[in-house]
């Protein structure tokens, strides 16, 4: 489905053109390492396991998930669902993500997710990264400034099963810019290198 506005002249304007522009989410900048990542979970011990993700993947084509986990999307100037990489585009706007861990069979207690918005700007823009845990904390929010494709991460600690928690990524200024997902997972696996002695 393609959303545009109509003209000036109240009729409606032309479909727009199928969109084959194919993204490749394996080029985009991560903002956070996953040596980043496990600094700002501030682990204990020599040896580091997390458990691989994704849990969820939300994006125009795929807007809800379990349980209560869904997307809201704030005043998106395009919503094109059937491109080879479905997009939101913005002007201006916000991209919010809720996310519910128990509707997905996780019942461990103080668990860390990271929440990944993967956009591209068409120049330099502005955005405020803010996000809920309920009792738990987040860490990586504030204000980034992105020029291009990028994969913004929020990171949420100590979450407990049954808490709804959300994200949200709001641009403040600059240029035009589009979402296409948001993953939702659990830290990659990174192991501490421990001294050995022979």
């Amino acid at each position: 489905m393609t959303t545009s506005s109509s003209d000036t002249h109240g009729k409606a304007s032309e479909p727009l053109p199928f969109d084959d522009n194919k993204i490749d989410f394996s080029k985009f900048k991560a903002e956070l390492s996953a040596l980043d990542i496990v600094k700002l979970t501030q682990p204990t011990g020599g040896i580091v396991v997390f458990p691989f993700g994704p849990i969820d993947v939300l994006s125009p084509s795929k807007t809800i998930g379990r349980g209560r986990t869904n997307t809201t999307l704030i005043s998106p100037t395009i919503v094109q669902t059937d491109a080879t990489t479905p997009y939101a585009s913005f002007a201006a706007g916000t991209v919010s993500i809720h996310f519910e861990p128990i509707a997905y069979g996780i019942t461990t207690v103080a668990t860390t997710y990271i929440m990944e918005f993967n956009i591209q700007t068409s120049g330099s823009a502005t955005f405020t990264l803010a996000g809920y845990a309920g009792s738990g904390t987040v860490s990586n929010t504030g204000i980034k400034v992105i020029n291009g494709s990028a994969t913004v991460q929020l990171v949420m600690h100590t979450v407990q099963p049954s808490q709804q928690t959300w994200g949200s990524l709001q641009q403040t200024s600059g240029a035009s810019w589009s979402w296409f997902s948001t993953r939702i997972k659990f830290p990659d696996l990174v192991i501490s290198p421990v001294a050995w002695t022979p």
